[in-house]
């Protein structure tokens, strides 16, 4: 049976387009700067970057996924007086974060060694309070399967957020300061962008006031929040230890490195957008487990198809790609982008939004406490016996995994299901058989002709030649690659018929 144009495979489709400009876009800002700040200035600004980053979780308290949550059990007006009232904590958060960068910039520079960060932060600090309150369109959309605007919203506001950081620094040969000083102008922009967003779902229609106290919100919101505190102790540890024992410039090269492919973070933050408010409608009436497995296994089964051959190819062409983003001054990079590929295997499963929206949020976050109180000491201990940030990043990898392992195992069991009934094993071992199998013959054949050519059109060849192969002897191994992008094939077709 067709799906229908609201589908969650359209949704997530949507949803994948903004998240893949949103990363491609920071690729593409982090490969310009790299070559226009030398590797102390960049590594300086990849720690205002780390800081933000870390402390966005905190003051972000864990709100912009209440609308995912409660969203679809209310209606429309009273979905918008919801957004109004999580707006407001938002633009709070957002003021004691702009307010605490300020107040504590000094101390963290101390912290992670690198006197030049206290200027930095300080000039960064208003930021925050600006971007905070622009969170939750991913969340409103998704609820109201209006997706298409999350990709809309994400590719308008990364693309000009992109032109504000570059361009100072390219036309006017600017230190990293220019940049943040774009970062602040395209604040406002975005500050006023993500409000006219936020209020499209709701035209016409006047709120209506919901019985939903801010003693709720905080209820569902905070244990998320010291989840994704512990979530961030757990990613952030490599990035302290590196920052602070190893120097500005191996952080850099590290923090090139170290990095998500944009197409597989948008195929999983895509796939955990879309269901968390399905799981969260399927909780709330009820619904039988068949149906929460099936959506759980469909999902898995399309992130399988699209990221493992993909992450394999990037594995094995790992030096080509890290030369042609960043040049040959980041060609150690190299190691730390293998090392990262390889948590890729894993964290296509979601247990988040099922484990969220069932309510089982103290689970999800005294887990995330456990293996955080555990990471630091770990990686501590691998600094002092190895002294080498390589065997701190393949020591976060291994840690991020059996993460992974233990959040799927306990998923199994609020569903009440046994574990191989929600990983598909056979397919996801076929699909990395045949990606291996395809890339080993592209690889012979490509080192034996191609050598000589330069890296650009070499690696276009050959992913256009492995891309060929795989999908040419996808029936022998009883594949099919194009299987997620089918309904939005049909949803083309039907717009097609319209027009005509």
């Amino acid at each position: 049976m067709p799906e229908k144009p609201t589908s969650n495979t359209i949704q997530a489709f949507w949803v994948g387009m903004g998240s893949l400009s949103s990363f491609a876009l920071a690729i593409v800002s982090a490969a310009i700067l790299s070559r226009y700040f030398d590797k102390t200035e960049y590594g300086t600004y990849r720690q205002i970057l780390y800081v933000y980053g870390t402390l966005h979780t905190i003051f972000a308290a864990g709100l912009p996924k209440v609308f995912s949550y409660y969203l679809p059990r209310y209606d429309l007006a009273q979905g918008k007086d919801i957004v109004k009232k999580i707006g407001r904590l938002l633009l709070g958060m957002g003021f004691l974060f702009s307010l605490t960068l300020f107040c504590f910039s000094g101390v963290i520079a101390v912290i992670l060694k690198n006197p030049e960060l206290s200027v930095g932060l300080k000039w960064f600090s208003p930021i925050p309070m600006l971007l905070l309150p622009t969170l939750g369109i991913e969340g409103i959309f998704s609820s109201y399967k209006k997706a298409l605007y999350i990709a809309i919203y994400h590719t308008t506001s990364r693309l000009i957020m992109l032109l504000f950081i570059v361009i100072p620094v390219v036309l006017f040969n600017g230190t990293y300061i220019h940049a943040i000083y774009g970062w602040l102008i395209v604040s406002v922009l975005t500050l006023i962008f993500a409000n006219y967003f936020k209020g499209i779902p709701f035209v016409g229609i006047a709120a209506q006031k919901v019985e939903l106290t801010y003693k709720e919100v905080f209820s569902y919101s905070i244990p998320i929040l010291i989840a994704s505190i512990a979530g961030i102790a757990i990613t952030s540890a490599d990035q302290f230890f590196i920052s602070r024992y190893f120097g500005a410039e191996v952080f850099a090269e590290y923090a090139n490195g170290f990095i998500q492919i944009p197409f597989v973070v948008m195929i999983t933050a895509a796939t955990s957008t879309v269901l968390s408010p399905e799981f969260s409608r399927l909780f709330h009436e009820n619904d039988n487990t068949s149906k929460i497995v099936e959506l759980w296994r469909s999902a898995l089964v399309k992130s399988a198809i699209l990221i493992y051959p993909l992450v394999i190819f990037f594995i094995v062409y790992a030096n080509q790609i890290m030369i042609l983003l960043f040049s040959s001054m980041y060609e150690s990079s190299v190691i730390y982008f293998r090392i990262a590929m390889f948590l890729n295997f894993f964290n296509i499963i979601i247990f988040a939004p099922l484990m969220l929206a069932s309510g089982k949020i103290r689970l999800y976050r005294n887990i995330h406490i456990i293996i955080a109180i555990l990471v630091w000491p770990i990686e501590y201990a691998v600094v002092l016996l190895f002294k080498s940030p390589v065997a701190v990043a393949f020591t976060s990898v291994l840690l991020s995994i059996i993460k992974i392992l233990i959040l799927t195992w306990y998923t199994s069991r609020i569903i009440k299901v046994n574990i191989f009934s929600l990983i598909p094993v056979k397919i996801i071992s076929t699909i990395i058989i045949h990606s291996i199998i395809v890339i080993s013959f592209v690889k012979y054949f490509s080192d034996i002709t191609l050598s000589q050519f330069a890296q650009l059109p070499v690696l276009v060849l050959v992913f256009v030649s492995f891309s060929f192969l795989l999908l040419v002897s996808a029936r022998f191994f009883r594949l099919d690659y194009l299987m997620p992008l089918h309904p939005v094939y049909e949803m083309y077709l039907r717009k097609r018929k319209k027009v005509i």
